[in-house]
């Protein structure tokens, strides 16, 4: 009977120990610092590509400001883009914290799977060491072989230009999945900027459509370029584009930035991390 009753004593003191634990653990995670620092991002499946490859958007934060960042528009030829992209997603899995409260933060890593695949024989993420080698420009297109920057709704014409050379634009506006995932995801999210990861041009380009450039596109950009050094130019003319995603959102009055590397080899981080923070601290504001 004594060793029953010490028993229960036992058990009871463990019960009040444990509640008195939990209590501190709640009060703990009160402070809305900490529990954003140990947030998980969400990742969503938002469209598949022709070949049926799933494009993915990962999101930081639940603010009432959305910024949307994408790469790999332009697929296998400027995969740099897409490892820039994915570096963004897992410095913010890790550094929450830099995200403002009132900001939510999603990117989209590789808006052209197929023509990643193309170069990598890769689905989802790849590494440097997953790249073929030789010529990877016809890799730019989707698996119908048009040029997703030019299948958006501005100025869309079934034939378009890249360096001057005639390249499919699509059967007609948002005739591709993967435009139409893009076009999709900005409708029922309503982001307040979007910025488009690109390479080689080395500058930061401001977005117009028929109705010119809106002013907080000129703003962000200039914001952009001098955190980051890419020069700020207002309007890309080395030759005459249709089509673009830039152009279609500038027509619906969201801003939106292209983000040229300088090479398709590198995705220097630093300066695309200082640009980043610069656009938060913008939009904090």
């Amino acid at each position: 009977m004594k060793k029953f009753f010490i028993g229960r004593a036992i058990g009871f003191i463990v019960v009040i120990v444990v509640f008195i634990i939990g209590y501190f653990i709640l009060d703990f995670f009160k402070n809305d610092e900490i529990v954003e620092k140990i947030i998980s991002s969400t990742k969503t499946i938002i469209g598949q590509s022709v070949e049926k490859r799933n494009i993915e958007a990962y999101t930081f934060g639940d603010g009432e400001k959305h910024l949307l960042f994408v790469g790999g528009i332009h697929g296998g030829y400027e995969w740099n883009s897409v490892l820039l992209a994915y570096q963004l997603i897992d410095y913010l899995e890790i550094n929450k914290e830099i995200i403002p409260k009132d900001i939510t933060v999603t990117v989209i890593a590789s808006a052209n799977p197929d023509g990643i695949f193309e170069v990598t024989n890769k689905n989802g993420r790849f590494y440097l060491s997953d790249l073929s080698s030789g010529d990877k420009s016809l890799a730019r297109f989707n698996a119908n072989d048009v040029d997703l920057n030019r299948n958006f709704d501005c100025k869309w014409q079934s034939e378009s230009t890249w360096r001057g050379n005639p390249v499919s634009a699509g059967t007609s506006v948002f005739s591709e999945p993967e435009a139409q995932t893009i076009r999709d995801f900005v409708l029922e999210n309503k982001p307040v900027a979007v910025v488009f990861f690109h390479s080689q041009s080395n500058a930061v380009y401001a977005s117009e459509c028929e109705d010119g450039i809106l002013s907080e596109t000129l703003d962000i950009m200039n914001i952009y370029s001098d955190a980051s050094g890419y020069p700020a130019i207002d309007t890309f003319d080395a030759y005459e584009i249709t089509g673009d995603a830039e152009g279609w959102l500038a027509s619906i009055k969201i801003p939106a930035i292209t983000v040229e590397l300088s090479t398709h080899e590198t995705i220097e981080w630093d300066k695309n991390l200082a640009g980043v923070k610069a656009l938060f601290e913008y939009y904090s504001n």
